[in-house]
């Protein structure tokens, strides 16, 4: 047998030293890339046999096998595709010593920059082998019928050919393991890499004679010929789930990107059940080799909720195919992916309203956090926001857009207002005037409510109000005003005097208010709490107090707030009164209405003040 020995230049050794020891973050991967090499053979394969009647071991099934021998210390990878001739493993296999330096180098950074697939090329992924072999032997004949050959090398200086008989088509790569390596010819090691780089290759994979990669990509396949029992074993595959998907999008594109994707929206929040922040669950792949498990790239992190696959022949990759190269085009991937997710979700929303709303309370917290943190998709999320209202029944949330179509036709905003509980809020004072001009309101019941609406700002051209700004006026005309401020009864104070209790009671409460003012939305409440600044809630106000405790920060300074009173109440009608007659109680019951509204609008007060003034007061009265 005629033996011929190749030697690598010198340069080209620090090359192949940089490919084995620094291209490489993960040793696992050359099990991949040769996997992959191999199915890319098959496929070649099965391409030209289509055209071709009479092809060598036409017989042989298209598959992988891998074999490892713990006591020699090997790892076997066979594949019967296409196979190569002598000179196809001079070229193929010699690809770094061919080139020279400088040329390998210049394809090394053209591949990085161009949109190139280096999946099923052998050069710089078949070289990988070198990392976990100290010696690699290929044994090939190619699939014209010409006489098979042995390429052998240990990957330092040179590498050598021999015609070899009696070989079948395809390709067996023999590696002998270094010292360091040899969990590599241990069974459960190959297969933990094969199930989670290539369980989806097309071709069996069979690990000492067990098929390895049973689910298969159905991502790849046309919906019409996938059943529910497919698509439900492929989510507890993909998802390490239990139970079926609550929802299941699975859509192919074309333009701008060729995008396979399967998406499985889970029946649990695990977040929510205590056991931390879950890391994204959809995985990239590349013609069903997997590129990048968890993916942080091809969705928002507001979306780490789902789970699935991704594939996209389009990407390019760095030239170990371990990372994604191209900024512009993975965003462009992930706004096409979201953009049909979010879509998807408001078409199922429309259908079966009552499941959408299971969907909302397990998963709206991710949906409210991409209206916080995401402006690019505020109007498609926008969409998808649910929150119980006046005009909704208990526990059953309402969309932006059904507000909007029960809106009265002066209507030009849309109002909310947060609280613990939709009892609570009903019960408050900042709903009073909604409900007597039949005005529908939205009710926030999370913390975080107030500041998902407050970036959110609009929806369809209304702009989002809270019902405890200072600066909310629900009176449309003069009449109105003057109804709201002096009653028909006998009993109201009249402006004069009106004007000065609200002088005295600022007096008396200028240490914790702005301002105290006649109210125009109070209706039968004595008075309320509205906050001057105009973005700030009180809810947010309360969330950025827990958050300054949490973080083991000093409370910050409190924020004043404004006042706001109705003349038509009795409480503040007798107060008036009161002052000329004992202006030291009246004072005393003026700071307990204050707190009171504070109380009401969810804000902390002193509570050891207020229990001891309380005493006060009841003192005074049973005298």
């Amino acid at each position: 047998m005629e033996t011929t020995t190749h030697e690598f230049q010198a340069e080209t050794k620090k090359l192949l030293n940089i490919v084995i020891n620094s291209l490489y973050t993960e040793r696992d991967i050359f099990v991949r890339e040769l996997i992959s090499n191999a199915a890319d053979a098959l496929e070649k394969f099965r391409h030209e046999s289509i055209t071709k009647t009479d092809v060598f071991d036409g017989h042989v099934p298209l598959e992988i096998t891998i074999d490892v021998d713990e006591k020699k210390q090997t790892l076997t990878i066979t594949d019967t595709g296409i196979g190569m001739t002598r000179d196809e493993l001079e070229h193929n296999l010699g690809t770094i010593a061919h080139s020279g330096s400088n040329t390998f180098l210049s394809e090394l950074v053209e591949a990085a920059r161009k949109d190139i697939s280096l999946i099923g090329q052998f050069g710089v992924g078949f070289y990988s082998a070198f990392m976990a072999g100290k010696e690699v032997r290929v044994q090939s004949r190619s699939w014209d019928g010409s006489e098979g050959h042995e390429w052998v090398s240990d990957g330092s200086g040179s590498f050598t050919i021999t015609e070899m008989k009696g070989l079948h088509r395809g390709t067996k790569i023999i590696i002998a393991l270094k010292d360091d390596a040899k969990e590599y010819a241990q069974k459960w090691k190959i297969e933990s890499i094969i199930k989670q780089y290539s369980a989806f290759v097309s071709f069996p994979i069979k690990l000492e004679g067990e098929v390895v990669n049973t689910v298969q990509a159905l991502w790849t396949r046309n919906r019409s010929e996938i059943t529910e029992e497919e698509y439900t074993d492929f989510y507890k595959f993909i998802g390490n789930a239990t139970t079926e998907a609550m929802y299941r999008l699975h859509f192919s594109a074309d333009a701008p990107l060729a995008i396979n994707a399967l998406l499985f929206v889970p029946q649990e929040n695990f977040e929510v059940l205590g056991f931390g922040r879950v890391e994204p669950g959809v995985n990239l792949y590349c013609q069903r080799i997997l590129i990048d498990q968890h993916s942080e790239n091809i969705l928002p992190e507001w979306l780490r909720f789902l789970k699935g696959v991704v594939d996209s022949e389009d990407l390019p990759l760095n030239i170990s195919r371990q990372a994604l190269q191209d900024n512009a085009l993975v965003a462009k991937l992930r706004k096409v992916i979201t953009k049909r997710f979010l879509k998807y979700l408001d078409e199922e929303a429309k259908k079966d309203e009552e499941k959408y709303r299971k969907f909302w309370s397990t998963f709206g917290l991710y949906l409210k956090e991409g209206v916080t943190s995401d402006y690019e998709y505020q109007k498609e999320l926008g969409k998808l926001l649910r929150f119980e209202s006046s005009k909704s029944e208990d526990g059953k949330p309402v969309g932006l857009a059904d507000y909007v179509l029960r809106m009265n036709p002066d209507q030009e905003e849309i109002y909310y207002i947060n609280g613990p509980s939709r009892a609570a809020i009903e019960a408050g004072p900042y709903v009073e005037m909604f409900r007597k001009k039949d005005i529908e309101i939205l009710y926030t019941l999370e913390p975080i409510d107030d500041f998902v609406l407050s970036h959110l700002a609009e929806f369809d051209g209304k702009k989002l109000v809270s019902a405890d700004r200072a600066d909310l006026s629900l009176v449309k005309d003069e009449e109105d005003a003057r109804e709201n401020e002096v009653g028909d009864d006998g009993d109201s104070l009249d402006k004069e005097g009106i004007d000065a209790l609200l002088q005295w009671m600022k007096e008396e409460l200028d240490a914790v208010v702005t301002d105290v003012v006649v109210s125009k939305r109070l209706v039968d409440a004595p008075a309320m709490i509205v906050n001057p600044d105009g973005f700030m809630t009180s809810s947010m106000e309360r969330i950025l107090a827990a958050s300054r405790k949490d973080q083991g920060l000093m409370a910050g300074e409190k924020s004043k707030k404004t006042l706001e009173i109705n003349p038509k109440n009795p409480l503040i009608i007798k107060l008036a009164g009161l002052r000329e007659k004992d202006e030291k109680l009246a004072a005393e019951v003026v700071k307990q209405i204050h707190d009171n509204a504070m109380i009401q609008a969810g804000l902390v007060v002193d509570p050891l003040e207020m229990v001891e003034r309380n005493y006060r007061i009841l003192n005074r009265v049973v005298d």
